[in-house]
């Protein structure tokens, strides 16, 4: 009986720890895959180049605004998919990009440019990775990183399952502490929208010279987020505290609202709890294309394979665009949209028997080379198509430093959608580094960021 025992408890212990790999296997990193894990060959007719170390620091001009200029620009499209020609190309589409060219089949295209491998990081990021390789573990049935220590970013290079892939997503660099100011629209079925404008930072515990160790031991990320505008909802702010293991310690959220003058709990920010002035149109975890805790889903590794995931997005990032150039009836500009071949990995998240959400089944796609999220699928408790999530990438060269231009979230039923992180009209682009102090990311400061 005792061995019986022993045996059922290393099982258990089994399942509830996933093993780093082997130094044999890490030592992959930067030979036959790049320092992210992803891989340095192409594809066998050259349409994904080789990784030869992505785009150099200076390989476009930077406006005093901070605004890159496109490396790319005078490229042309090697064929624009449409709705006549989507079947010739279905295999390498999502079936929500595909939903898409069905519900608007007169004004949804996909322009196809050539594939450019473009992400590289700093070389203090790449001795993270090797160091995540060998040493991090999942624990709690995924849900939680053990021996995640120093610079935390991409806990397992080297995949073994979905929600490794997902924790690489969710851990990857960021450049840092990062701080922007966006604008969020959620159009009617007619185009007619409302500007929502942000003010946001993230910082992480590393980059926080006196944040309390102890107290940021189970922190991923401090985020904060203030509504400017429109005037109804200006003042408005929120504090979240990311942590890494939300099943030992839920994430952390306060809201101060400025009609009440009040610092609350936030408890709603979580899940599918409805997101920032998003209108009904997105979740909170749909902010990032997925963030928050993976636990309430069994996420299954489909495998890898190549697809046209928006990528390169500087034309859509021009500071000479105005929103009303982006914003349309039914979806964004596609336009001034620039989608690549590359290879991605495939997950599959379904909810778990015991848990809820409004989504009862994720299909993502993640890209090899940032460890972003590429495209989401979100399908309703009756397994139908839902909502079409496109992550239009673009990479900060000047800062080496993988972000999203655009997301964009579709409402197939609806009509309607929801685009976060415009700032082509703000007075800036993103700012890297900024000096954060801990004391920023407290509750009681929220009271001071509040604008009435």
């Amino acid at each position: 009986m005792r061995k019986m025992i022993a045996v059922l408890a290393l099982s258990v212990l089994a399942a509830n720890v996933m093993a780093a790999v082997s130094p044999e296997e890490a030592a992959k990193l930067g030979t036959t895959l790049t320092p992210v894990g992803a891989e340095k060959a192409g594809n066998p007719d050259g349409s994904i180049p080789a990784w030869t170390g992505g785009i150099p620091k200076n390989a476009g001009a930077v406006d005093s605004k901070g605004f890159l200029a496109d490396p790319f620009a005078n490229e042309k499209p090697l064929f624009v998919i449409t709705a006549a020609t989507v079947d010739k190309y279905k295999d390498k589409l999502s079936d929500g990009q595909v939903a898409m060219f069905k519900r608007y089949p007169e004004t949804y295209k996909i322009p196809v440019y050539p594939s450019h491998r473009t992400v590289n990081l700093p070389a203090d990021i790449y001795e993270s990775i090797k160091r995540s390789a060998v040493n991090v573990k999942a624990i709690n049935d995924g849900n939680g990183l053990e021996n995640f220590t120093g610079n935390r970013y991409y806990a397992f290079p080297i995949p073994k399952n979905g929600v490794e892939v997902l924790w690489n997503h969710i851990t990857r660099y960021h450049g840092g502490n990062l701080r922007r100011i966006i604008t969020q629209a959620t159009p009617q079925t007619n185009g007619s929208y409302t500007p929502i404008r942000f003010e946001e930072e993230v910082a992480v515990p590393q980059a926080i010279p006196d944040i309390d160790p102890a107290k940021a031991a189970n922190v991923l990320s401090y985020f904060k987020q203030s509504v400017t505008a429109p005037a109804r909802l200006a003042g408005n702010v929120l504090l979240v505290h990311e942590t890494l293991d939300q099943v030992k310690e839920p994430r952390l959220a306060w809201i101060y609202n400025a009609g009440q003058r009040r610092v609350r709990r936030a408890p709603q920010v979580s899940y599918d709890g409805p997101g920032t002035a998003s209108d009904g149109l997105r979740t909170t975890d749909n902010f990032d294309m997925f963030s928050g805790a993976p636990d309430r889903y069994d996420w299954k590794l489909v495998g890898k394979k190549e697809m046209y995931i928006p990528y390169n997005s500087y034309k859509l990032d021009s500071p000479s665009l105005k929103y009303d150039d982006i914003i349309k009836a039914g979806h964004i500009n596609q336009d001034l949209t620039r989608y690549e071949l590359h290879r991605v990995w495939e997950v599959v998240g379904t909810v778990k028997p015991s848990e809820r959400h409004i989504y009862a089944k994720r299909h993502m796609y993640i890209d090899e080379d940032s460890w972003q999220v590429a495209l989401v699928d979100h399908y309703d408790g009756r397994g139908q198509l839902w909502r079409v999530a496109e992550g239009h990438a673009q990479f900060y060269y000047d800062h080496q430093v993988p972000a999203y231009t655009v997301e964009t979230l579709y409402d197939l039923i609806a009509g309607r959608y929801i685009a976060l992180g415009m700032k082509n009209e703000e007075k800036s682009s993103f700012v890297f580094g900024f000096a954060a102090k801990a004391a920023d990311y407290t509750p009681a400061a929220l009271r001071t960021e509040g604008v009435r």
